[in-house]
């Protein structure tokens, strides 16, 4: 669709160039779209809409659930769903643009739904602002929380020693004891991520949600160069495993397990410390972002917390919106008394 309203053919895909503002992240390219979309995740259709104003197009992959109903293509490994751009970047024209994408949006969705958002787009953010301002209806509710380490300059060594005392000294002393190997690759081997599916299986963790669509994503960052992998292993036998990858100044950490019965030699505790040591010691990042989830260990690394949201958009041009925008309405405000 363009800043007038028109439509554009309904094939037209995200093109390989669009970005979102900020910092560069695997869940912003046409690439990984491609991939939900491959393992069946754009549910009824795949859509993704956009508009043109000026010099700039802002672009939203969504995906259609029912008639009239839409969402962000995003599944359980997003670390968030924001607007991409081409075209150069004049804030006005951008703004503008996404005002337009959702004005153009109104033609075919009652409904629409967000998640994860982050903080700088929840509530006041540019998304809830073009979304009120192209007609409709809009309730931000916090759902969820993201930890992420900011650097802000400290070497390594800096931010270690900012560390809480009981992990500093839990590396120390094992690590001391000799008993884990660790093992970091930064390109896909197949032997490694057989061992990581092992050590899933056998871990704390749930079911691995979909395990085909997260290798062809290790494969593909591999061959991008932005694949970070660490095995541990205790006599030979892996017991831990992490799959990271590396961009634009920042590390995603994306997976982590471990063995329940190695839990004495901490092995994925030392595996987490080589692996941030060698980001940002060799990759010289400046962030890591621990993704989505408030689990507690995550606190002894990091150093910055925000919450995630969730946005429901309704259509008030679509008597089909009204019954759920005013429970959701509702929902929200005794969630507040």
């Amino acid at each position: 669709m363009q800043g007038n309203g028109e439509d554009r053919a309904n094939d037209e895909r995200l093109p390989a160039g669009a970005r979102a503002a900020g910092f560069a992240s695997p869940f912003d390219r046409g690439e990984w779209f491609d991939l939900l979309d491959a393992h069946g995740f754009a549910g009824e259709d795949r859509h993704d809409a956009h508009a043109t104003v000026g010099a700039a197009t802002a672009w939203l992959p969504l995906r259609r659930d029912r008639a009239g109903q839409y969402s962000g293509l995003a599944n359980w490994y997003s670390f968030a769903i924001r607007p991409l751009f081409t075209g150069p970047a004049h804030p006005g024209e951008r703004g503008a643009a996404l005002r337009a994408l959702f004005a153009g949006l109104r033609k075919r969705a009652a409904r629409l739904t967000l998640y994860p958002v982050p903080e700088t787009e929840g509530v006041h953010g540019d998304l809830v602002i073009a979304l009120r301002k192209a007609g409709w209806w809009v309730e931000a509710t916090p759902a969820g929380d993201r930890h992420w380490l900011d650097l802000a300059g400290m070497t390594h060594d800096q931010w270690w020693e900012s560390r809480p005392g009981a992990l500093k000294n839990t590396v120390r002393r094992k690590a001391k004891k000799g008993v884990v190997d660790i093992q970091l690759l930064t390109a896909f081997d197949p032997g490694s991520w057989a061992a990581y599916e092992r050590i899933y299986a056998a871990s704390w963790k749930p079911d691995e949600g979909h395990p085909a669509l997260l290798r062809a994503f290790a494969e593909h960052e591999s061959a991008r160069g932005t694949l970070r992998m660490g095995i541990a292993r205790i006599e030979g036998i892996p017991v831990a495993a992490q799959y990271w990858t590396v961009e634009d100044g920042t590390a995603f950490i994306h997976k982590l397990a471990h063995v329940e019965d190695s839990l004495k030699a901490s092995p994925g505790t030392l595996l987490s410390a080589a692996l941030f040591r060698h980001v940002i010691e060799v990759d010289g990042v400046a962030r890591v972002d621990f993704g989505t989830g408030n689990d507690g260990y995550k606190k002894d690394w990091m150093n910055r917390h925000e919450r995630l949201w969730r946005l429901e958009a309704f259509n008030p041009s679509r008597i089909a919106a009204w019954g759920p925008a005013i429970k959701a309405f509702a929902r929200s405000k005794l969630g507040r008394e």
